[in-house]
């Protein structure tokens, strides 16, 4: 099945980042294709969920810039970029635990809405028809997920894995162009890591979303990316095509050296 990769839609130009007197980045270049699946691997402390907050406005680089379809953002906070199209799951889940399945997932439209609060809260008017269109955008997600018999249960009350899913929803109601997972099958059995695999698949195929993955499974890596970028102690070691990258010395070593 081959599908189209388009052209840069994200790109990253000498990073660095610093806290204190520690490097977490040190002049980190890569980009990300639009529809690609790209994944950013490498061993604990590498610097992979820091690059992912500075793309997503989280932290603010000392050095280099981002740009998001050809537009530079040097300076930008999370709500920016996010209404910019990125999308964010988060590696500790940042669920409303008391909230239903559907108001957590409802919770990601919140950047679309447009009518004012006061419609909102009195749901008069335009608010009533946009919260129709938003409700119906939210249950294709829940079917798409299929957790369509949890939509009421609040988010605490589920299994681990479908508590994943239903953060990944969240990041989905934004209908972002760009989705940043962060670890999304971390602490998941083998069939819970199956299904969230073909999720991904499926977000990046059906709804064309671009998608920038963390992931320390590196089966999983090497079977659903386009390209893999490696980093190691805050440094790349290694960009290119999944077999390029497991045939790289530097990686097979950084990978070696965290085993023995």
């Amino acid at each position: 099945m081959s599908k189209e990769i388009g052209d840069v839609i994200l790109d990253v130009k000498n990073i660095s980042l610093s806290f204190g007197g520690v490097k977490a980045l040190s002049d980190i270049s890569f980009n990300v294709k639009e529809h690609e699946i790209r994944a950013i691997i490498g061993p604990n402390g590498a610097g992979k969920s820091s690059m992912l907050n500075c793309i997503n406005g989280v932290y603010l680089p000392q050095q280099g810039s981002i740009a998001f379809r050809g537009q530079t953002f040097k300076h930008m906070n999370s709500h920016q970029v996010a209404v910019m199209g990125v999308a964010r799951t988060f590696q500790n889940l940042a669920l409303f635990k008391g909230m239903s399945v559907l108001d957590n997932i409802m919770s990601g439209r919140n950047l679309k809405i447009k009518s004012n609060l006061l419609l909102q809260a009195l749901r008069i008017g335009p608010a009533e028809k946009e919260e129709i269109r938003h409700r119906e955008a939210v249950e294709k997600i829940i079917d798409f997920l299929e957790i369509q018999a949890f939509r009421k249960t609040p988010v605490g009350q589920l299994p681990y894995g479908l508590q994943k899913r239903v953060d990944l929803g969240r990041a989905l109601a934004m209908e972002p162009q760009v989705l940043l997972l962060d670890e999304p099958m971390a602490g998941m059995n083998v069939e819970e890591k199956q299904d969230m695999c073909r999720f991904v698949l499926d977000v990046n195929d059906e709804f064309g979303t671009t998608v920038v993955l963390i992931e320390h499974d590196m089966g999983v890596v090497m079977d659903i990316s386009d390209r893999v970028v490696v980093l190691d102690y805050g440094r790349k070691i290694g960009d290119g095509t999944p077999d390029e990258v497991r045939n790289n010395p530097d990686v097979i070593k950084a990978y070696l050296g965290v085993e023995h």
